[in-house]
């Protein structure tokens, strides 16, 4: 049984007949330029809005503010996505979160620095398996420091940076993990009680511009777990360091060393919300001191009270795993 052929003009008929639409290929495109600018809304909210993300368990919050100059890493990725999508409405979306970003952290960029200042202040956590401490003493004595500040000493390093560091500082005082060296007089130092081992100092030096109150502090190490962000331990520590902070009675206040926290983690405004970083105010850049070998965030900190940065800077890495930390500070009231 033979079929019946087509006749030409239905052949012709169908070859004209408007082919079909493909909504929704069209559609998925569209939503995809929309997944884009509204990554761009919400990127530009978590960098505005970063002091109002819940701190709740896990310390989210904590956590978002530690890493929070790096959400920049996400405006390329997100412009890379609007030009492959061809939407002009992610496109201009994305000016957003960079006006924002550049609103929050621009400032950071430029060089802050002055001329002047009264003496150098240095810190520098040394690494307990520190291979090299003779030599670390050396890159530290060639920052001419005239307060120098080590966190993470131990009973086998502690004498070798005491004796390579005699002949250029004269004054000093260390006692657990912490200590202090100085080109002038130290009177006054002790430990803090901040923790179960000595882990903290004060000392009062007699600076030729007037006294001045110099804090140690190598605060408890944090974590990133599955479960949040493990600060618990560092926040009592920073707490009990705060107290003593509050009733300090010396004007001029000098607090250094690794406080493992950023200053724009939310845990450190015991600190931050009565003394200036040395950094932000008179730095370049983010200063970023930890790993040293590619360095992702600030924990090494110098803060000021009653004193005047005049500039801050990050010296040369050292056999530590902790880039040191300097700044040029101007006694005057």
């Amino acid at each position: 049984m033979r079929l019946p052929r087509r006749s030409q003009q239905q052949v012709q008929q169908a070859q004209q007949a408007p082919q079909p639409q493909q909504p929704q290929q069209t559609k998925r495109w569209r939503r995809k330029g929309a997944v884009t600018t509204a990554c761009s809304v919400l990127l530009a909210l978590i960098v505005a809005g970063h002091r109002w993300i819940p701190d709740g368990p896990g310390h989210v919050g904590s956590l978002a503010e530690t890493l929070l100059p790096w959400t920049a890493l996400a405006l390329p990725v997100l412009l890379v996505a609007a030009l492959l999508r061809r939407s002009r409405t992610a496109t201009a979306a994305l000016l957003l979160p960079v006006t924002v970003w550049l609103a929050v952290f621009g400032g950071r960029l430029a060089d802050k620095s002055s001329p002047g200042g009264d003496l150098t202040v240095v810190s520098h956590n040394v690494r307990q398996e520190n291979p090299d401490p003779r030599g670390t003493a050396q890159s530290l004595i060639a920052s001419r420091a005239d307060v120098l500040a080590l966190q993470e000493l131990s009973p086998d390093t502690a004498p070798v940076y005491e004796r390579a560091l005699a002949a250029t500082y004269p004054y000093h005082f260390y006692q657990g993990t912490v200590g202090l060296w100085s080109r002038y007089p130290v009177r006054g130092a002790r430990p803090l009680p901040i923790m179960p081992w000595t882990r903290a100092l004060r000392a009062t030096v007699d600076t030729p511009g007037g006294p001045l109150a110099v804090y140690v502090a190598h605060l408890p190490s944090v974590r990133v777990t599955p479960s949040g962000f493990t600060s618990g331990a560092r926040d009592e520590a920073l707490g009990r360091l705060a107290a003593y902070l509050r009733a300090e009675r010396v004007q001029r206040v000098v607090l250094t060393g690794d406080l493992n926290g950023s200053a724009d983690d939310r845990a450190l405004r015991p600190l931050t919300r009565h003394m200036d970083s040395a950094q932000d105010t008179a730095g370049e850049g983010f200063g970023l001191t930890w790993p040293s070998r590619f360095p992702v965030v600030r924990i090494d900190q110098i803060l000021l009270k009653g004193v005047k940065a005049a500039s801050a800077w990050t010296l040369p890495a050292t056999t530590s795993d902790h880039l040191p930390v300097a700044a040029r500070v101007s006694l005057a009231p």
